[in-house]
């Protein structure tokens, strides 16, 4: 390098260094506030960043989606008799096996509490099968310590074609009537659309813990 370059060499490098630390700083933020939109122990999205992922996806892929919501039985029982810790080895397991059962292209999310859905793109002649494994899979046992912790999970499933629409909260609101319809029978209930028509209290499908049948219907 000659004399004269040396000047121009090191001026470039002095500008450089600041951009690369932005560059690097934003990257940093931005894996942060990512993680801020992960629930900690499910590492699941949260119920807002999932609702949002969830518009988008129905948006872009609205006649072969699968949604899923998945509710974990007896929970209570599992918490007083094994222990608290125990319970999140519970939550941790269905929220890891919901993600790897919708895949790189689906998301997963926690919404709230022993509650889950998981939305993906299934073909339509795959989706009977697909529903069938991830009920099988929801009654495995979990690990935990020694021993092996008892699963069971309630699991209601939506799809567009099934019930008619592509609205996520339509999709949602019979998902979860599905779910309950077959609550503590180890099998997966998928939505007909008869189940968009459940009433809903504050919000919430009537039966929900947290419904009073007093209040009035939304």
């Amino acid at each position: 390098m000659t004399t004269q370059a040396l000047p121009r060499t090191l001026h470039i490098t002095a500008m450089a260094l600041p951009l690369a630390g932005w560059t690097l700083h934003t990257t940093v933020l931005r894996r942060r506030l990512i993680q801020a939109q992960r629930d900690p122990l499910t590492t699941t999205w949260r119920r807002e960043a999932f609702t949002d992922r969830a518009h988008r996806f129905l948006e872009r892929h609205p006649d072969e989606v699968v949604l899923v919501l998945a509710d974990a039985d007896r929970f209570k029982r599992l918490n007083d008799c094994y222990g608290h810790a125990a319970g999140d080895a519970a939550l941790a397991a269905i929220g890891t096996r919901l993600t790897e059962w919708a895949g790189h292209h689906g998301i997963a999310g926690r919404l709230g509490g022993d509650e889950f859905a998981a939305l993906t793109r299934i073909e339509p002649r795959h989706q009977d099968l697909r529903l069938e494994h991830l009920a099988r899979l929801m009654t495995r046992p979990v690990p935990y310590g020694d021993g092996l912790l008892p699963l069971a999970v309630s699991l209601g499933a939506a799809t567009p074609t099934g019930i008619g629409s592509a609205d996520l909260p339509t999709l949602m609101r019979a998902a979860d009537t599905a779910m309950y319809e077959g609550k503590h029978r180890g099998i997966i209930v998928q939505a007909r659309p008869g189940h968009t028509r459940a009433r809903s209290i504050n919000g919430r499908r009537e039966g929900r813990p947290g419904t009073s049948r007093t209040s009035t219907a939304a």
